[in-house]
């Protein structure tokens, strides 16, 4: 009788010590997610005027880009970066994103050069029988993403000189208000004509 009170009052204090632990562990998500969305809104701001700038450059000259288009038309290669999470807890956050990729990338022409960014996302793109021909770190801080975005950036081009692709898409998950998500794609290159109008 003497051991199992014994018992239950250990199970007890390890039921208090893993509730601590918990507690613990939701603040710092808490924090780490308050900083990302404080960089959110503050991107908003930059986007905006980025995109003013763009408006005023392209009043100056035409917004379509035939080369780019063309080479869109003939179904020469795709580049494709998938952005994944390799937190824990997320649930099917990465498969989410990947499956919308995968779709996105099969109806349209061309083979698929892939980018992902976390170990989770690559994984479920190879899996899928997509291999990613890179795999990026996620950033750890906010700090760490605008080095992640130089990366991106050398080895897009790098895989675009040498004509691997003349399309760019971008994949994510997009918050959206209650803790939910959907996933997006986004041609980031060649700029999109009717985008570019409409900055006009």
């Amino acid at each position: 009788m003497s051991d199992s009170i014994a018992s239950l009052r250990r199970k007890i204090a390890s039921a208090g010590d893993l509730q601590s632990v918990v507690r613990t562990m939701k603040a710092l998500a808490a924090s780490s997610i308050g900083q990302y969305e404080k960089s959110v809104l503050a991107l908003a701001d930059y986007y905006r005027t980025v995109e003013l700038g763009l408006g005023a450059c392209f009043r100056d000259r035409p917004p379509a880009t035939p080369v780019a288009e063309e080479k869109e038309r003939s179904g020469a290669g795709i580049g494709a970066i998938v952005f994944g999470s390799d937190q824990g807890l997320v649930g099917q956050f990465n498969e989410v994103v990947a499956d919308y990729a995968i779709k996105t990338l099969a109806a349209l022409a061309g083979k698929p050069h892939i980018w992902a960014v976390g170990e989770r996302v690559h994984e479920h793109l190879t899996y899928a029988g997509l291999p990613p021909i890179g795999l990026l770190a996620v950033p750890n801080s906010v700090k760490a993403i605008a080095p992640l975005v130089g990366e991106i950036q050398i080895e897009s081009e790098k895989h675009r000189a040498k004509n691997d692709y003349a399309r760019l898409y971008v994949s994510h998950n997009r918050p959206r208000p209650g803790a939910q998500f959907e996933p997006v794609s986004q041609r980031l290159l060649p700029l999109d004509a009717q985008w570019q109008q409409g900055l006009v």
